[in-house]
């Protein structure tokens, strides 16, 4: 399913309007694809008549909470089959070099490598670096492990101007320059992975962070969020220029707080399961 523009218009742009962020450095860049993935799979159980989903993630990280929540928020009598809690799995699979020599005994390929062993998940708006050797914070992250960003040591030193509209907070329209010709895209899919491109090449976005987990942990996680980093930075210059401080200030502690709460943590889907009490 083509999930693209759901996911810009529904969850990445809201998260740009009210510049929605996460202990002050990471924006949420799987968080907010969680919903999407989720809700898709929930449609597509109900269509084909499932009655049980399935997701990889593993015991300790925060997506086993965002899908789960998601998925018995949208469907509550759904049963879920999550390999990584099952004894009999685990017991099999210790760690990622079990899985690693499973995949290559049954041919399944892969990106990770015992050589590079860490955990990886992109998508539109980011790239996650998990896991493996990450888990030591004294560990620089090697060089060839981000894949989304120029490195900012070889990034051009010439600047790159381009031109972002919006209306209610929100992306509208993109002026830039391609080969010396002045063009313009107002579509927000064709909008999104311009900006990400122009920002890709320019080595923006990469941030390494220890981060607090839903569930308890602290969590060393490398991340690489271009174009929705040029995106907020460019609407919070917006706001300085047109909104009241008092508002701002409101905002800042309610919206922009709450919302990134609730993406990190899950519940994004709060509905009531069962018809209240007569």
């Amino acid at each position: 399913m083509d999930l693209r523009r759901e996911f810009i218009e529904e969850l990445c742009y809201p998260a740009v309007q009210c510049n929605a962020i996460y202990e002050n450095v990471y924006l949420l860049g799987t968080s907010l694809a969680r919903p999407v993935i989720a809700r898709a799979q929930i449609a597509v159980a109900q269509r084909t008549g499932c009655f049980a989903v399935s997701h990889g993630c593993t015991g300790k990280g925060n997506d086993q909470i965002r899908f789960e929540l998601a998925y018995y928020a949208l469907q509550p009598t759904v049963q879920v089959i999550a390999p990584w809690r099952l004894p009999e799995f685990y017991r099999r699979f210790a760690g990622r070099n079990e899985l690693l020599d499973y995949a290559a005994q049954a041919g399944i390929p892969v990106t990770s490598t015992k050589s590079k062993p860490w955990s990886m998940d992109e998508n539109l708006a980011h790239c996650s670096y998990e896991a493996g050797i990450l888990e030591d914070p004294n560990t620089t992250p090697p060089t060839d492990m981000w894949k989304l960003t120029q490195d900012p040591t070889k990034a051009p030193d010439a600047p790159e101007d381009f031109t972002l509209h919006f209306e209610k907070g929100l992306p509208t329209k993109l002026v830039y320059w391609d080969n010396g010709k002045e063009k313009a895209v107002t579509d927000s899919v064709e909008l999104f992975l311009t900006v990400n491109a122009i920002a890709r090449r320019h080595g923006v976005g990469r941030i390494d962070i220890v981060e607090n987990r839903f569930i308890g942990l602290k969590s060393r996680g490398c991340y690489e969020t271009p174009g929705l980093t040029c995106l907020r930075a460019a609407h919070i210059d917006l706001e300085g220029l047109v909104m009241d401080r008092e508002v701002r200030a409101l905002r800042d502690q309610f919206v922009t707080f709450n919302y990134a709460k609730i993406l990190y943590n899950g519940p994004f889907f709060s509905v009531r399961t069962h018809p209240p009490d007569p």
